[in-house]
């Protein structure tokens, strides 16, 4: 483990983060979750599969 961040579990030992901060956290992963279980489930759809297309160019 890296000694940065052991200082840093340190100071949130001390210093811990406010509710509102660690309910914002979790609620980004728990979307994160969720997000990754529909994919895995469903499958990623073809329309959101990008062309090859050359650089800055786009397909009207």
């Amino acid at each position: 483990m890296n000694y940065r961040w052991l200082l840093r579990m340190a100071k949130w030992g001390r210093n811990p983060p406010g509710e509102k901060q660690v309910k914002l956290v979790l609620g980004a992963i728990l979307i994160c979750l969720v997000l990754f279980a529909i994919e895995r489930l469903f499958g990623w759809p073809e329309w959101l599969t990008p062309q090859n297309t050359p650089r800055g160019r786009f397909n009207n």
